[in-house]
C-alpha cells in the first residue's frame, strides 16, 4: 500500500506488500522490499536498497547524502538488510565516494535520533540506542550494544558482544566481549550478554582468564597478548579476541591503570 501523498521516484521499486506512509519520499534508483513498513515523513534514498520486513519510523532518513565536504553528488549506496527497526529521526547515510557504500545487516535496532555515518558497516542483532553517533567508516560486529548518547570516532571498530555504556566515547577499537565506559576504558566483561547468547561456563572461563591478563595485569598490550598465547588456553573465542587486538589500526581500549602499548 502506498499513501497517495508519498513521492516515489519513477526509477524506484516498491514490493507489492510494502507499506509506504503519508509524505514518504523514496528517491531515485532505490528499492523497498516485501513486508517493509515506512511510516510518515520518512525519506529513503537515492541509491538505497531496503530489504524485507523492516520498520522505518516517522521522520527517519535512510540513505541520504553523506556529511562530508569531499562528497559532490557522486553515485554511492546504502544497503539495509532485513528485519531492522529504525526509530524516529534516526539517520543512515550513504558512502562518501563514488561506488562506495554503507551496509547495515539484519535484525538491528537503531533508536531515536541515532546516527550511522557514511561507509559504516554494521553486522546483525546490534542495538544503537538513542542519540548515539557513529562517525564515518565505523565497523560494528554482531550483537554489540551501543548505549545512549555514545560517540564513536571514525574508523573505529566495535567488537562482537561488546557494550558501550551510556555517554561513553571512544577513538580506539572496543574489544569483543567487553564493557567499555568513560573514554575508551575497558571496565569488565559483558558476562550477562555472553550468557544470554549461549556462552557456556567453559567458554566464559577461558575468556575471563584472557581478559584478566589483557586488561588487569598491568602489562602493555603486546606483552599481554604474548603472555596469553604462551600460558593460557587459546580457545576459538580467545583467538578471536587476540586477533581483533592484533589487527587494530587505531589501538584498542585499555584497562584502567593499564600501561598502553599498541601493535605497530
Amino acid at each position: 500500500m502506498i499513501d497517495p501523498s508519498a513521492r516515489i521516484s519513477p526509477t524506484a521499486t516498491i514490493a507489492p506488500d510494502a507499506e509506504i506512509g503519508p509524505n514518504v519520499i523514496v528517491g531515485d534508483h532505490s528499492s523497498v522490499g516485501g513486508g517493509t513498513r515506512v511510516m510518515a515523513n520518512a525519506v529513503i534514498g537515492p541509491w538505497t536498497t531496503v530489504g524485507c520486513n523492516n520498520t522505518i519510523h516517522y521522520g527517519a532518513i535512510v540513505g541520504h547524502d553523506p556529511q562530508d565536504f569531499g562528497y559532490h553528488g557522486e553515485e554511492s549506496y546504502l544497503e539495509l538488510g532485513n528485519g531492522n527497526i529504525i526509530r524516529e529521526y534516526a539517520t543512515i547515510h550513504r558512502g562518501n565516494r563514488a561506488g562506495t557504500k554503507t551496509v547495515v545487516g539484519n535484525e538491528n535496532f537503531l533508536m531515536i535520533q541515532s546516527h550511522v555515518a557514511h561507509n559504516c558497516i554494521l553486522g546483525n542483532n546490534i542495538i544503537v540506542a538513542g542519540g548515539s553517533l557513529l562517525a564515518g567508516h565505523v565497523e560494528v560486529a554482531d550483537r554489540a550494544i551501543i548505549s545512549g548518547n555514545c560517540v564513536v570516532h571514525q574508523f573505529c571498530r566495535i567488537g562482537g558482544f561488546a557494550m558501550m555504556r551510556g555517554l561513553s566515547r571512544t577513538s580506539r577499537d572496543v574489544p569483543p566481549y567487553c564493557i567499555m565506559d568513560e573514554t575508551h576504558t575497558v571496565k569488565t566483561l559483558n558476562l550477562v550478554g555472553l550468557r544470554r547468547n549461549g556462552f557456556d561456563q567453559k567458554r566464559v572461563r577461558a575468556i575471563k582468564n584472557a581478559f584478566a591478563v589483557l586488561f588487569r595485569s598491568g602489562l602493555n598490550m603486546p606483552n599481554a597478548v604474548a603472555k596469553v598465547e604462551a600460558e593460557l588456553e587459546v580457545t576459538d573465542d580467545v583467538r578471536h579476541l587476540l586477533d581483533f587486538i592484533k589487527s587494530s589500526k587505531r589501538g584498542v581500549c585499555f584497562g584502567k591503570g593499564q600501561a598502553v602499548g599498541d601493535f605497530d
